[in-house]
């Protein structure tokens, strides 16, 4: 029996990551990766968050918590707007892409990583795929930063048998959709909080099983406008954590309402103090241990 875990109170001071201090993995060895998975896992799931999420944190912060998870072998690739860690075992490999850069790192690289990625979230102009469709354009310019070293060892890693998986968080979900086109052999791909990458074309010509989450009122997930669309398998996480994936609109829209007004108060059912300050619910639901958190609890409620 797994316990549920509380969930974390979303303010401006840990809403951004990295989350240096957070347990990543924690409990890992109950619910072992399923690599061989070939329909949604929960369980993966809830490893591929917890990659998405620790793609923020330094390297030597993320290969120790990779290597306590099993998996030893961590490489990490670096560009101007873009990051990832291909961290892997002896059966599996995951690549998890980092999403925007934030300023809690207080130094000039960093400042720079984060016009990077400014401009890599707002060119959304489209421009062909040679997968089919046409895809984002600051996204395609943020994968081609560190396509080149990353596919030779994505080619490598396929060499030895390991099964591949791609997980992201935000601009690292659009970033594992583009890399999970690009590459073709992945087992799977898991995306928390993506925006849309490409129009319909691209999304109808996507064949990679792909589970998209979206915790309720995420703003992320709702951007860019027609004419992009979204890839994948939706699993929408409502206002009270539970995870759905036969939603309609209209019960999402009603879904998305009490989430609004549930933000407006604290776990007592009190009204929260400083509204002058309080996150907005688009941004708070957009935090990455919030679905680290959601999925682990439904996981507990699964396995009870």
């Amino acid at each position: 029996m797994l316990p549920r875990r509380q969930l974390p109170e979303i303010d401006w001071t840990n809403i951004i990551p990295p989350y240096d201090d957070y347990p990543f993995f924690q409990d890992c060895e109950k619910v072992p990766f399923r690599p061989e998975a070939v329909l949604f896992d929960l369980i993966n799931a809830w490893w591929l968050c917890e990659a998405a999420t620790l793609a923020y944190s330094a390297p030597l912060v993320a290969e120790a918590k990779f290597a306590a998870a099993g998996l030893p072998k961590v490489e990490f690739f670096d560009g101007p707007s873009t990051q990832c860690y291909l961290a892997a075992g002896d059966k599996f490999a995951i690549l998890a892409f980092r999403g925007t850069e934030t300023s809690k790192r207080k130094n000039h690289h960093d400042y720079a990583n984060i016009i990077a990625d400014i401009k890599a979230d707002f060119d959304i102009r489209l421009n062909e795929s040679e997968q089919g469709g046409r895809i984002h354009q600051g996204f395609t310019d943020a994968i081609d930063e560190v396509w080149a070293p990353l596919a030779r060892k994505l080619e490598e890693a396929a060499a030895k048998g390991l099964k591949l998986w791609f997980c992201g968080h935000s601009l690292g979900a659009a970033l594992a959709t583009l890399a999970a086109d690009r590459f073709g052999n992945v087992a799977g791909l898991y995306t928390f909080g993506s925006p849309r990458v490409g129009d319909k074309s691209f999304a109808d010509d996507f064949f990679i099983p792909t589970y998209r989450f979206v915790n309720n009122n995420d703003i992320v997930t709702q951007v860019p406008p027609l004419p992009y669309h979204h890839v994948g398998q939706l699993r929408y996480i409502d206002h009270q954590g539970r995870i759905h994936d036969d939603t309609v609109r209209w019960q999402r829209w009603l879904d998305s309402i009490q989430g609004q007004v549930q933000t407006a108060f604290n776990a007592a059912g009190k009204l929260r103090k400083g509204f002058k300050i309080m996150v907005p619910d688009g941004l708070m639901d957009h935090a990455p241990t919030l679905y680290c958190t959601h999925i682990w609890n439904n996981l507990a409620r699964t396995l009870a």
